[in-house]
């Protein structure tokens, strides 16, 4: 068989995989900033965050770094609405959410950051698991299990997301609650709490993100920057506020970065994809699923 058809269908597999797990980091940017209008810039800092408490757990104690994250749910979604409390006292309510939230997300990314700078240092940190190392071959093609295990369990998490979104009232209410807080509130529900429990699971999400980036690579303290520009790329290209569109999105620009990757080069990569973003912009401004 033709070696470039080999490398294109690998490298089509590849990005496959890449794009379930930058679905994954970009889940709880759908949630904040697509149906929350939260520009929230740190959520990158949170994803790593989960990374390394994954990776604390998994080496002191020798739990899977993915069932870790699933431990951990519960304290990120405290700390997701601990902070858009904050958020809603001090900038929200008082009607100063936009320039001024934004320098308040961005001293957050800066102080855990630096927080874990200071507590695991700037060395690069990985985790152990069977699945790290061994890949699966089904004829030329190649699959990664460290790839492929967070990939699945990406998907799983999207489903789950997309679930509650769509099937519970209070799923409902989020998707409500950045268009018409009247009619919310004429259902018996109250925004400000609504959007208390859906920041909290976009940063809950977080956890597993970051649980799925150091199954994939070591990480360290400011990796979280290299996927600022990413999420909210994604996360406008599928249609702000559409979970089926943040796959989609994030799927099609892992595929368009692993085959430029492979073909001309890793620098090419970001390039070409934001290049691609623009291009599906300029023909579809409100996105692939975006109303």
């Amino acid at each position: 068989m033709d070696i470039s058809f080999d490398l294109l269908i690998n490298a089509i597999v590849a990005g496959l995989l890449l794009g379930g797990f930058y679905a994954a980091v970009t889940a709880g940017i759908s949630i904040s900033f697509g149906m929350l209008d939260i520009v929230n810039i740190a959520h990158p800092g949170f994803v790593i965050l989960g990374s390394y408490l994954a990776y604390y757990i998994n080496i002191n104690l020798g739990i899977d770094p993915i069932l870790v994250s699933i431990l951990m749910l519960p304290v990120f979604y405290a700390l997701g609405c601990l902070i858009y409390q904050v958020y809603h006292l001090s900038f929200e309510k008082r009607g100063q959410d936009a320039l001024r939230g934004l320098a308040f997300f961005f001293g957050l990314l800066f102080v855990t950051e630096v927080s874990l700078i200071l507590v695991f240092g700037v060395d690069y940190r990985y985790v152990e698991a069977s699945y790290i190392g061994p890949s699966l071959h089904i004829g030329f093609v190649d699959l990664p299990l460290r790839m492929l295990v967070p990939c699945i369990a990406a998907l799983v998490l999207f489903g789950a997301i997309e679930l509650f979104i769509t099937r519970t009232f209070i799923g409902r209410a989020i998707m409500a609650v950045s268009q018409d807080q009247l009619a919310l509130q004429l259902q018996a529900a109250d925004p400000v709490k609504i959007k208390r429990i859906a920041f909290g699971l976009s940063i809950a999400v977080a956890a597993v993100a970051g649980a799925l980036l150091i199954v994939i690579q070591p990480v360290e303290p400011s990796v979280g920057r290299e996927y600022i520009g990413r999420v909210f790329a994604i996360c406008v290209l599928g249609g702000l506020g559409s979970m089926p569109g943040t796959l989609i999105a994030a799927i099609l620009l892992g595929i368009v970065e692993s085959l430029t990757a492979t073909f001309y080069g890793p620098s090419w990569a970001p390039a070409v994809a934001f290049g691609f973003l623009l291009l599906t912009l300029a023909f579809r401004p409100a996105g692939l699923l975006g109303r």
